[in-house]
């Protein structure tokens, strides 16, 4: 996908091809954090913040849901980049509205001239000091959880303090066998990396068809962060990683309480505004590493209602 070098973009540059031939995803640089007291040097206020998206970027559609879920659509402005990355990376179809970025790249460079690193989205960005202050998923959710409270009326609190260590832990499994582990499956170029990655995941995948089984959620009977970080997962999973990242050995809808748990999430008020099945396969299929042609397949056809 590429990545800017001293300021430079360059397509052909990546620093995620592990030495046995694993895709070994790199942390997120900015990891700065939104209080609601301002302690951090970065207040929680109406306006100030924008954040960039990508409907295609399953780490994007994270944010999207806790901006849908805490209604803050209204207090955090976002824009988005074309829904598949191409030459350049995440590309703006016209010039962004914030201050003209062609592509993702364009706000890092807003940041830092001379920024060495991979572009990625979602990008929180802080219009007050024109700085970004993080662009790792995981942590923006958190603060659009809790930091904002007096902006909403919405009170549910996705990371409870009583639950916090049984979600951590589910999130790490998750993270690594299914979240992330579609694309340790999708871009490993031996067979020993592959199919450890593939039999992590439906061995996760067993475990949570078991748990689910017997309990409405991950964590009993209330939504938590846990469940939605896995949802962007589930609604790309049938479309695009069981047949383009070689996760083919069940799908979504073959694993009954998992799929039932889908489509209740799905039923959620405003989640279906943020699934859209065509341009997960137009994101995922125009990877020409793992799909040469860039041909994008016709079906499955996918119904979450």
């Amino acid at each position: 996908m590429g990545m800017l070098i001293d300021g430079k973009w360059d397509d052909n540059a990546t620093d995620t091809r592990g030495k046995t031939g694993s895709f070994d995803r790199t942390a997120s640089t900015f990891r700065h954090k939104i209080t609601a007291d301002g302690s951090s040097g970065f207040k929680a206020e109406a306006g100030r913040y924008h954040i960039f998206l990508a409907f295609g970027c399953p780490w994007c559609h994270r944010v999207m849901l806790f901006l849908k879920l805490k209604k803050l659509e209204g207090v955090i402005s976002s824009s988005y980049t074309h829904h598949a990355p191409g030459v350049g990376g995440w590309r703006f179809d016209t010039p962004d509205k914030l201050f003209g970025a062609r592509f993702a790249y364009d706000v890092y460079l807003k940041d830092n001239p001379k920024f060495t690193g991979r572009c990625t989205v979602p990008i929180l960005w802080d219009k007050k000091t024109e700085k970004i202050v993080n662009n790792e998923s995981s942590e923006i959710i958190r603060m659009l959880n809790r930091e904002f409270a007096s902006f909403t009326d919405d009170r549910h609190d996705y990371y409870p303090g009583e639950l916090a260590r049984e979600i951590d832990a589910v999130n790490e499994r998750v993270y690594h066998n299914i979240n992330n582990g579609a694309y340790r499956c999708g871009f490993a170029v031996q067979q020993e990396p592959y199919e450890q990655a593939v039999r992590g995941m439906f061995e996760t995948f067993d475990w949570i068809e078991a748990t689910l089984s017997k309990q409405k959620y991950l964590l009993g009977d209330k939504q938590t962060e846990a469940d939605w970080r896995l949802f962007p997962t589930l609604v790309r999973f049938d479309c695009a990683y069981y047949p383009l990242f070689k996760c083919n050995v069940r799908h979504v809808y073959e694993m009954p309480a998992v799929w039932r748990y889908t489509k209740s999430l799905y039923a959620v008020p405003g989640i279906a505004e943020t699934v859209d099945a065509q341009k997960y396969k137009e994101n995922y299929y125009a990877i020409r590493a793992v799909n040469p042609s860039g041909v994008v397949p016709l079906g499955p056809a996918i119904s979450f209602a």
